[in-house]
């Protein structure tokens, strides 16, 4: 079992001619995940490595059962292909886009809670189950997902794409695998949070330790220690804050779109606090993670 995707999960791609989609979608065809076909609209009637595009998503859903769609369109119009996809019962949307409109976001939040859904990003590189299915882009090729990513008990969260990776790997490389991986995304409004995602993998059987990567910014890890302080989970959580320099530059907005201090409660300092009072172990240098992890499953 994992969280969100495993090797049943039936993906779409919308926007699967553009460049990046075509290019991620043969590396997720080559790590296993069931990607039934695509949509750009004006476009139906080709063919992306063998699977069929579609001008409209019912198109799709209509010849087969749709469990997820992979959202990579510009800015502009990720809010009607999301819509679109919910509307036709898609319940898992993944939305790789970043720059999307902040009211275009909510808009599409407010839609996944009336009909069910879950989104996952925007500005996300996916999720992955490692050894039964990937959602998006993260890890790159299949040949390098396949060395950095392997199955275990140890479930990863991440504001950081690249991050989610660096952690599985150095997490690999001490023989400590992984069970589900997300990248929740690094806009400053995202469909699914920590908050929301530790309750996954505390019902989640194969989970047995949580890591975080966060930055500064944001309300989300007060959210969490919320969450955590209401409901208890049997999951040790560790916890890495990257960016401190960050703390003494406010208004300047790093990397992530989301990565900027506007006051104290932004700061890692101040979320090192408030997640540590919460239980959740705050670890100051990545390379001691491992060893953290490997104590707290024995």
């Amino acid at each position: 079992m994992a969280i969100l995707v495993d090797s049943d999960t039936t993906i779409i791609v919308q926007g699967i001619t553009g460049r990046e989609a075509a290019s991620f979608t043969k590396d997720s065809l080559d790590y296993g995940a069931r990607i039934l076909g695509g949509v750009t609209p004006g476009k139906g009637g080709q063919e992306v490595f063998g699977l069929p595009v579609t001008d409209t998503v019912r198109e799709l859903t209509e010849r087969f059962p749709v469990d997820a769609s992979v959202i990579s369109v510009p800015p502009a119009f990720v809010k009607d292909a999301a819509f679109e996809a919910i509307e036709n019962g898609i319940r898992l949307l993944l939305i790789v886009t970043e720059r999307v409109p902040r009211r275009d976001v909510i808009e599409v939040i407010d839609l996944c809670r009336l009909r069910g859904a879950r989104l996952i990003g925007p500005n996300s590189l996916g999720v992955i189950s490692p050894g039964k299915s990937r959602l998006g882009m993260v890890g790159g090729p299949a040949q390098d997902v396949r060395k950095s990513y392997t199955p275990g008990p140890v479930g990863i969260m991440s504001r950081s794409g690249g991050m989610t990776t660096e952690i599985a790997n150095l997490l690999t490389v001490a023989g400590l695998g992984q069970s589900t991986c997300v990248s929740i995304g690094g806009d400053p409004i995202v469909g699914t949070q920590f908050a929301d995602l530790v309750t996954d993998f505390d019902a989640d059987p194969e989970t047995e330790a949580l890591v975080l990567f966060t930055e500064p910014g944001g309300g989300m890890e007060k959210a969490l220690a919320d969450r955590l302080r209401e409901t208890s989970t049997h999951l040790p959580i560790f916890c890495f804050i990257a960016g401190k320099f960050v703390d003494e530059m406010r208004g300047v907005r790093f990397g992530h779109a989301a990565t900027l201090v506007r006051s104290d409660a932004d700061t890692t300092e101040a979320k090192a606090r408030t997640l540590r009072e919460a239980g959740v172990t705050v670890v100051e240098e990545l390379s001691r993670l491992p060893e953290m992890v490997r104590e707290a499953l024995s």
